[in-house]
C-alpha cells in the first residue's frame, strides 16, 4: 500500500537530489538497492501522525519530510502521507481517513528494487505470490508480494533514482513464522534477495519473548534489504511480542529509552540481556509498537533488568 506513497514521500524529501545509477547502487545484491531505501510501513490516524512523528525522532533522531495527501493506492482512498529518515531506518507513515482497501495496510515494509520486472520474476521464481500486480504512479512503480508463512512486502521503483545516506545502524526486519513454514520462507527469501544466512540458533532463549526458561528458534539473515530476524514460535506469544514488525539498533539503550519516555513513548518491556544484545519493547502514540536493541552490555544474559515503571504491568 505503499505504492505512491513511498515513492511520492522520498521525491517530496529528497526532490534534486543526485541520482545513484541503479546498476550501481545494486551490485552484488540483484534487485536489492540498499537498506537505507527500504522502509517500515506505519499506519495511524490522522490525527495521531504528528505525536507519532515528533516522538519517534526525538527517540532516535532524524527528520520527516512535509507532509502530503491523496490517494496513494490503485483504488479510490484517500491518506495523509509522511516519510521518515532516521539514522536507525526509514518510514512511511500513513493516515487513512476513508476505508483502507485490501489487502493494504498488511505489508509490512516497502523495498527498492533496482528493476520491477526482473524483481517480480525473481520473487515468482523463488516461491512468492504477487498479492497486488505493479502498477504506475506518478514518479515510479510499485507491486506487493506475498513469501510463504503470510509476509507480505512492497516493491517499489522510481523513473528517476534516488540517492539517500547510508543508516548509522541497520534495522531488523522482525517476522515471527510457524515451524511449518519457517524454513520454506527461509529458503525462498535467501533465493530472491541473494542474502546469507547468519545464524540459526535451534535453542535460543525465549526470555528474549518474555517466556523465560523455554527455547525458540532465532534465524538471522542479511541481504541487500537489509537485516532480518526470523522468530519461529509455537505462536504462544506474550504482549506485545508479535505486534512488532521492525527493531531498530542504537547505541546506548538506556539513554534511548530515557528519550522515548520524555517524548510520551511507552516501555512495554523492561529491558532484556541476552547473548549479544539488549533489547526493550516500545509503543509509540499512535499505537506503532517496535523493538530497539542495542551491543549487550556485560551482564548475566538471560535476564529483564528490573521492572520498568511504564512497562505494562511487568
Amino acid at each position: 500500500m505503499t505504492y505512491i506513497v513511498h515513492s511520492t514521500l522520498a521525491s517530496m524529501l529528497l526532490a534534486g537530489a543526485a541520482a545513484t545509477a541503479y546498476a550501481d547502487a545494486a551490485s552484488g545484491f540483484d534487485v536489492a538497492v540498499g537498506a537505507q531505501y527500504d522502509s517500515t510501513h506505519v499506519y495511524v490516524a490522522p490525527g495521531d501522525m504528528d505525536a507519532f512523528v515528533n516522538a519517534f525522532t526525538a527517540t532516535f533522531g532524524g527528520k520527516a519530510s512535509q507532509r502530503g495527501e491523496g490517494n496513494v493506492l490503485p483504488v479510490p482512498s484517500h491518506a495523509a502521507l509522511q516519510y521518515v529518515m532516521s539514522p536507525v531506518g526509514t518510514l512511511s507513515v500513513f493516515g487513512f481517513d476513508t476505508p483502507l482497501p485490501y489487502p493494504f495496510g498488511s505489508e509490512r515494509t516497502g523495498y527498492l528494487v533496482s528493476d520491477m520486472d526482473r524483481a517480480l520474476r525473481a520473487a515468482q521464481d523463488s516461491g512468492a505470490e504477487i498479492l497486488v500486480a505493479a502498477f504506475r504512479d506518478p514518479i515510479g512503480i510499485d507491486a506487493v508480494i506475498r513469501w510463504p508463512g503470510g509476509v507480505e512486502t512492497q516493491l517499489y521503483w522510481h523513473f528517476s533514482a534516488p540517492n539517500y545516506p547510508p543508516l548509522a545502524t541497520i534495522p531488523d526486519n522482525r517476522v515471527y513464522l510457524s515451524a511449518d513454514k519457517a524454513d520454506e520462507f527461509v529458503h525462498d527469501f535467501l533465493r530472491f534477495s541473494r542474502g546469507r544466512l547468519l545464524s540459526d540458533e535451534r535453542h535460543a532463549d525465549a526470555a528474549e519473548i518474555d517466556r523465560p526458561g523455554e527455547s525458540y528458534r532465532c534465524i538471522r539473515i542479511a541481504s541487500g534489504f537489509g537485516q532480518m530476524q526470523v522468530l519461529v514460535t509455537d505462536g504462544h506469544l506474550p504482549y506485545p511480542f508479535g505486534r512488532e514488525v521492525t527493531g531498530y539498533q542504537v547505541s546506548d539503550l538506556a539513554a534511548t529509552l530515557a528519550r522515548a519516555r520524555a517524548a510520551g513513548v511507552t516501555v512495554l518491556t523492561a529491558p532484556y540481556d541476552g547473548e549479544d544484545r539488549s533489547s526493550a519493547m516500545l509503543q509509540f502514540p499512535g499505537g506503532y509498537i517496535a523493538e530497539v536493541h542495542a551491543p549487550r552490555v556485560p551482564h548475566t544474559a538471560g535476564s529483564r533488568q528490573g521492572v520498568d515503571a511504564q512497562a505494562s504491568g511487568r
